[in-house]
């Protein structure tokens, strides 16, 4: 936890804060070892990010003297349309994502996501942000990002994608292509991803007719929770 997230109910007024979240109080008594005086490194969810000053130490409370100036890193300009994952994967992508910067996710359905993954428990609203707070708070950033849940791929591709996709880039990653991904982009886009053994050829078809391009990342097939973080460090 490289910065401790407060919440709107954390504040108890412009420049003060109590927090009562036992996993963050945990982390910042036994890995911080904080004590009374010292400086935190936090932020508000969607808001600023500055220092917190530990006033008071308790067995079930941290109150702390805030000073919010910093605003938050900024966002990559990318929106990222995500075949849904496997559910022990779900966690660790909805992480990575918002540690590196991502704030538009479509989870979307396709041929090769088995239906029962859309009736995990982590994809209730409360399991998707204790997640995405995490990832926040390993890298740094309060701006949660936004999780869009489509459960039928051509009514999502015909008739929300293309507004989705209307003025940046559309890629789509896709082994069996002869272009190659690009690198340090500097534009608007839009990446699809597809699940475990990606998207099948009418799914392809029917993104390049919405303006995908089909994108390799080289000789290996990755897995998708390895997939992601690589072509987002090779794109940005």
């Amino acid at each position: 936890m490289n910065l401790i997230l407060l919440s709107p109910d954390d504040l108890l007024a412009d420049n003060r804060a109590c927090i009562k979240n036992p996993r963050q109080l945990a982390h910042i008594k036994q890995v911080h070892g904080a004590a009374l005086g010292d400086k935190l490194k936090v932020g508000l969810i969607n808001g600023n990010m500055g220092s917190g000053l530990i006033t008071e130490l308790r067995d079930d409370a941290i109150s702390l003297e805030i000073d919010l100036h910093q605003p938050a890193p900024p966002p990559l300009p990318l929106t990222l349309v995500l075949g849904l994952p496997r559910p022990k994967m779900m966690r660790r992508i909805l992480q990575t994502i918002a540690t590196l910067g991502v704030k538009q996710l479509h989870l979307i359905h396709s041929y090769r996501v088995e239906k029962s993954y859309w009736q995990t428990p982590f994809l209730d609203e409360q399991s998707i942000r204790e997640q995405l707070i995490l990832g926040l708070e390993q890298g740094c950033d309060t701006q949660l990002p936004q999780v869009h849940l489509h459960k039928r791929f051509k009514p999502f591709v015909e008739d929300e994608l293309p507004t989705i996709v209307a003025g940046s880039r559309a890629l789509v990653a896709h082994p069996y292509t002869p272009t190659a991904c690009p690198c340090q982009i500097d534009y608007s886009l839009t990446l699809a991803v597809g699940p475990e053994g990606g998207f099948i050829p009418y799914e392809i078809d029917l993104l390049e007719k919405c303006g995908f391009e089909t994108v390799h990342l080289g000789e290996r097939i990755m897995r998708v929770e390895t997939a992601v973080p690589y072509l987002l460090g090779r794109l940005f």
